[in-house]
């Protein structure tokens, strides 16, 4: 497995390729090739996925200080999710050297964004978090501008959409607790379907705890889909 030219495309060149060629090993390809010397990505899809959240976080929070947080948590959602991690990966030609079974032909965009995730994850342990930092804002919050030309949503509108399509129910909102004193309450929020609560979420205000508890019930549901 030759990594120099995955390196020359991305503008980085590792200290120790063992760890560039984990991140670009699917767990597919280890079922099939037992004696592959590398371990399959998930751990460090795991590591990237918290670096990722952290820099794009710190740069919305710099560059969008009239912000309300539910609308920072829409457009880092917008930039990070599935879809456009999978296009990120393919304008790095990712794909072409992701090793993944012949049934995960490694171009599908959840393959490819778990794996976007690994790199990330990959170029932190190797070179640290500015290198990892960079990486992301070349490449991931460089579609800055795409992102809030196409416009980011409200997550309750889209968890109502989600959720009437597949299951035909509205989900509905319930407080948990409130906590904190008068002038700074915190509000603790429940979305349920039907019967079923799917997440909760907490706020300053009863609006802002549905919109948390929203966007992470339709995080669980996007991911059950993948």
């Amino acid at each position: 497995m030759n990594t120099n030219e995955f390196q020359a495309d991305i503008g980085i060149l590792f200290k120790d390729d063992r760890i560039l060629k984990e991140a670009l090993t699917h767990r597919s390809f280890i079922n099939e090739n037992q004696d592959w010397p590398y371990e399959h990505n998930e751990r460090l899809e795991f590591l990237g996925d918290a670096v990722l959240e952290l820099s794009t976080t710190k740069y919305l929070f710099r560059v969008f200080p009239k912000s309300e947080e539910g609308e920072l948590t829409m457009i880092r959602a917008a930039l990070v999710n599935t879809k456009m991690l999978a296009k990120i990966a393919g304008e790095i030609n990712l794909g072409e050297h992701l090793m993944a079974s012949r049934g995960e032909d490694g171009h599908t965009e959840a393959i490819l964004a778990d794996a976007f995730e690994a790199l990330i994850g990959a170029i932190y342990l190797d070179q640290g978090y500015d290198a990892a930092d960079k990486f992301i804002r070349d490449r991931v919050i460089s579609h800055i501008d795409e992102v809030k030309e196409q416009g980011y949503r409200d997550p309750k509108s889209v968890l109502q959409e989600e959720v009437q399509g597949k299951l035909k129910i509205t989900p509905t909102y319930k407080i948990l607790k409130e906590s904190g004193p008068e002038h700074q309450k915190i509000f603790e929020v429940g979305v349920f379907l039907g019967e079923k609560m799917e997440a909760s979420g907490t706020g300053t205000s009863k609006q802002a705890g549905e919109t948390d508890a929203a966007r992470k019930a339709l995080a669980k549901l996007l991911k059950e889909t993948d």
